[in-house]
């Protein structure tokens, strides 16, 4: 009997110790999985823009409107032709609707006598890819006020528009770059605290963000993203 008792006590021992190490084994393994750095991982590139929105604005003033619609047609036949001429294309030109100011009216509410009944402005707009040509025909752009054309102020603020318009080409391999730098920034900190780094255990991209190289070079464009990656530690 007591040799029975015996073996069962053995038996049970066992499986206790067996049980135990599972347990063990079970809590190092959910410490080790609460074990994790986040780290970031940023790539940039400096790209040229492939778009340009150039808008030149003229103001042109009268006493009636059939007068003003001939300075309209004036104005906008030399803006063709100086475009026609730098290189830009036709169907790379559109004609803004004239905004007309009657100073008669503005003058029936108490402001002072203008001049001219009527003042109106309108803008050529030319978007175009090519880029480079946009940057020489706006220094050549002062010879239209040569030609008695009234430039608007916001024509001389340059109210130009650079875009780059193919980021969608370039963003797989700056997400590569990025989670690369990531993960030589979880390697450096794994390295200082004696362990490895192992698979990814969340990971975020952050947003595309492109802006100015500086302010003299709009039509160089700086294009930045940072992802955020968190790699398990184990030993």
């Amino acid at each position: 009997m007591w040799k029975d008792r015996l073996v069962s006590a053995i038996v049970l021992g066992i499986c206790l110790a067996i049980a135990g190490m599972g347990i063990g084994y079970g809590f190092y393994k959910g410490r080790a999985r609460d074990r994790y750095v986040t780290v970031k991982g940023l790539a940039e590139r400096e790209v040229e823009t492939d778009l340009a929105i150039w808008p030149i604005t003229f103001s042109v003033a009268a006493n009636d409107l059939a007068e003003l619609q001939g300075e309209i047609e004036s104005g906008r036949r030399a803006i063709t032709q100086f475009l026609l001429a730098s290189g830009f294309r036709q169907d790379e030109m559109s004609l803004s609707a004239p905004n007309i100011t009657d100073n008669e009216a503005d003058r029936r509410r108490g402001n002072n006598r203008a001049p001219f009944r009527y003042m109106g402005e309108v803008t050529i707009t030319t978007r175009t890819a090519s880029v480079d040509l946009v940057r020489l025909s706006i220094e050549e752009s002062g010879r239209l006020v040569g030609q008695g054309l009234v430039l608007a102020a916001q024509s001389w603020r340059s109210p130009i528009e650079f875009l780059f318009t193919s980021l969608n080409e370039i963003k797989p391999a700056m997400i590569v770059e990025a989670a690369k730098d990531a993960r030589r920034a979880a390697a450096k900190f794994a390295e200082d605290s004696e362990s490895k780094v192992g698979k990814i255990r969340h990971a975020a991209q952050g947003y595309f963000s492109i802006n100015d190289r500086d302010r003299n070079s709009p039509e160089v464009k700086r294009i930045r993203v940072v992802t955020s990656i968190q790699y398990y530690l184990v030993d």
